[in-house]
C-alpha cells in the first residue's frame, strides 16, 4: 500500500560505529542490519514495554474477534466477514513486524537476512494494501444497509462476500509483489545498515547505489492505485449515506442511523488521518528527528491492530454484549 512514512538517507544515522558500516562491495548482501529506533538506543528496553504490552492487546483482542464470530451464528453477516478478515490482517501485519522488533530492543539482534528481510516487505506492503481494502468493503456494507436495507442479504450474499475478500486479497497480493523484486536488483554497495525496525521497500532501496527512480515510481503508481482508489470509494459511499440519512424524517432515526456507522468512521480516521500526517511530515518536515518518524511508521504495525478491536468491541453491540455474556459465564 503506502510508501514507509519515512524520508531516510543514508547518512541520517550514526548511533552504530564506523567499523560497523559494511562498505564492501556486493550485490546482494546476505544480511542487513536494523538498527530500531535510531537515536534512541538507550531507550529501547522501555520502549519495549509499551510495545510488547500493545502488541499483546492486539494479539488478544483480534483473536477474541475471531472467536466470538466464531462462535455466535447471529453473527455470521457481511459486516462481521469483513471484520474478521480485519482481524487476520492485523495479526499478520503486527507479527511480521512486531517480534523483530522486540527481538532487537531486548536481545540486540539487529540482523535479518536479505531473504527474509523481502519477505518481510512483501508482507508488510501486501497486508497493508489489504486493510485499506477492507474498509472500502466496509463502505459499501453500510451502503447497502442504509440505503438498500431490504436487498442487503440479496446484494450481499455469502458468496459476494467472498468474491469481493478475495478481490481485495489478490489486488493487493499482486500490486505488492514488485516490491521485492526491485529491492533485490539494486546493487548495494555502500551500507546495509537500515535506521528502522523493519524492512520497508524505500528504507531498503535508499540503501542501493544506483538510480531507483523505477522503485520511487511504483511506490507512487501503488499509492495512487490503492489509496487513492479507496478514499475515492469510500467517499462516494459515505456521500451516499449522508444523503440517506438527511432524507429520514426524524433526529433521532438520523442518530441512530449515523450511529451504525461510527465504528467504520473511526477504524479510517485511524489508518487514513496518520497516514496523511506522516506523508505531510516527510515532504515538509526536514528538521523532524529520524527517531520521530520511525515512530510515526510504527502507527501502522502496532497501533491500528490495537485499535479496531478497542474500536469495534466497544461501539459493536452484538459483539460487546457477547464478549460480556462469555465473562458472566466463567463467573458463574
Amino acid at each position: 500500500m503506502q510508501e514507509t512514512p519515512l524520508c531516510l538517507r543514508v547518512g541520517h544515522f550514526l548511533p552504530y560505529s564506523m567499523s560497523d558500516l559494511n562498505t564492501t562491495n556486493f550485490t546482494n548482501p546476505s544480511t542487513f542490519i536494523l538498527l530500531g529506533i535510531p537515536g534512541l538506543e538507550a531507550a529501547h528496553i522501555w520502549i519495549s514495554i509499551p510495545f510488547c504490552a500493545m502488541y499483546s492487546i492486539a494479539v488478544l483482542g483480534n483473536f477474541t474477534i475471531l472467536f466470538i464470530v466464531k462462535r455466535e451464528p447471529s453473527l455470521h453477516g457481511p459486516m462481521y466477514y469483513f471484520l474478521c478478515m480485519l482481524a487476520v490482517t492485523d495479526l499478520v501485519m503486527s507479527t511480521s513486524t512486531l517480534p523483530k522488533m522486540l527481538s532487537i530492543f531486548w536481545f540486540s539482534s539487529r540482523e535479518i537476512s536479505f531473504s527474509t528481510c523481502l519477505t518481510q516487505m512483501y508482507f508488510v506492503h501486501s497486508f497493508s494494501g489489504m486493510e485499506s481494502g477492507i474498509l472500502v468493503a466496509m463502505a459499501f456494507d453500510r451502503y447497502v444497509a442504509i440505503c438498500h436495507p431490504l436487498r442487503h442479504s440479496t446484494i450481499l450474499t455469502n458468496s459476494v462476500v467472498a468474491k469481493i475478500i478475495l478481490a481485495v486479497v489478490l489486488r493487493s497480493g499482486i500490486l505488492a509483489l514488485p516490491y521485492p523484486f526491485l529491492a533485490r536488483q539494486w546493487p548495494y554497495c555502500r551500507t546495509n545498515i537500515t535506521p528502522h525496525f523493519f524492512c520497508g521497500h524505500i528504507a531498503v532501496v535508499k540503501l542501493a547505489c544506483a538510480d531507483i527512480s523505477i522503485s520511487s515510481y511504483y511506490g507512487l503508481f501503488d499509492l495512487l492505485s490503492e489509496i487513492g482508489m479507496d478514499v475515492f470509494f469510500i467517499a462516494v459511499s459515505y456521500t451516499l449515506i449522508l444523503r440517506a440519512i438527511f432524507r429520514l424524517p426524524t433526529k433521532d432515526a438520523r442518530l441512530k442511523t449515523f450511529g451504525t456507522c461510527i465504528s467504520h468512521i473511526c477504524a479510517i480516521s485511524a489508518l487514513y488521518i496518520p497516514d496523511f500526517f506522516s506523508s505531510l511530515l516527510c515532504r515538509f518536515g526536514h528538521n523532524v528527528p529520524l527517531h520521530f518518524l520511525v515512530l510515526i511508521a510504527s502507527v501502522y504495525q502496532l497501533v491500528l491492530p490495537v485499535l479496531h478491536p478497542i474500536i469495534y468491541g466497544l461501539r459493536t453491540k452484538q459483539i460487546r454484549g457477547r464478549l460480556l455474556q462469555l465473562f458472566t459465564h466463567k463467573e458463574t
